[in-house]
């Protein structure tokens, strides 16, 4: 499961091994200035917007990866039965991250 670490400068997504193998990707940062928004998504498995490309997308059950679609790109890492956060960025790869949280409310609150 990715885990979000907020420090005063810096905001690092940490995935697991599993995570990179399926995203195709390393754990992702970005300095805190970048937010734009944070915003509680109670069922994170249906939230991921476009088209997975790439990444590992099983239908219901968990969505890891990069989602594209004419409003951005967005890195997903979520699973069935557990809320997540959307993070909006600016000027960084990524327009939004989308990341499974057991308290997703106390994380959209450190982010803004």
């Amino acid at each position: 499961m990715a885990t979000v670490e907020i420090t005063a400068e810096r905001i690092r997504v940490r995935l697991s091994p599993a995570e990179k193998i399926f995203a195709l990707r390393g754990d992702l940062s970005f300095p805190r200035t970048c937010v734009r928004g944070a915003e509680v998504v109670l069922d994170g498995v249906t939230a991921p917007r476009g088209l997975r490309a790439p990444g590992l997308g099983l239908p219901g059950l968990r969505n890891v990866g990069t989602w594209r679609a004419r409003s951005g790109t967005e890195f997903v890492s979520v699973r069935t039965g557990q809320p997540a956060v959307r993070i909006t960025l600016i000027g960084q790869p990524y327009d939004s991250l989308l990341i499974g949280s057991d308290d997703p409310a106390a994380l959209a609150r450190r982010l803004r």
